[in-house]
């Protein structure tokens, strides 16, 4: 992964995200043993190479292990919708960058209901340190002009 992660920086990525999707699948003990040791190896591994690449640590239903995802090193935690924001920011603290975290779901609402959605999740995770983002990848079906104002809208936001 790490090998994969030097490859994608040399050859253009300007970011990269690392998806632990069976995160929640452990309890917070095994995500310790089994998963938090390798994500550590291959965030060392990277920044060795790479110290400016910024990573972004996805564990999709993390809820239970948020303060150990920063124990890997990476330079973002990415939450997803399953976790409030603003519990997310005070449980991270005010020193980790954190991604997130509408649900996907919203954006089969209506454009009032969207930007709701970006205002209150902006506001909710406080000034600087929050990349505004899908607490999930877009659900097939979504309407695509719901999709452009999401990035309208996000685009304008100045807080």
């Amino acid at each position: 992964m790490a090998k994969y992660i030097k490859y994608k920086a040399d050859s253009g990525a300007q970011a990269v995200q690392i998806f632990d999707s069976c995160a929640t699948e452990l309890s917070p003990v095994d995500f310790e043993e089994f998963s938090l040791l390798y994500l550590k190896q291959i965030v060392d591994s990277v920044k060795k190479t790479h110290p400016n690449l910024p990573l972004i640590l996805y564990a999709s239903g993390s809820g239970g292990l948020l303060e150990r995802l920063p124990l890997t090193g990476v330079d973002v935690v990415s939450l997803d919708w399953t976790v409030d924001i603003a519990e997310g920011r005070r449980r991270l603290g005010p020193n980790v960058a954190i991604q997130g975290n509408i649900d996907p779901g919203v954006l089969f609402g209506s454009k009032e209901f969207i930007t709701n959605r970006i205002h209150d999740t902006v506001k909710k995770a406080g000034k600087g340190k929050h990349i505004l983002n899908l607490g999930h990848g877009i659900v097939v079906g979504t309407p695509e002009e719901n999709v452009a104002h999401f990035f309208e809208v996000a685009k304008g936001i100045r807080y």
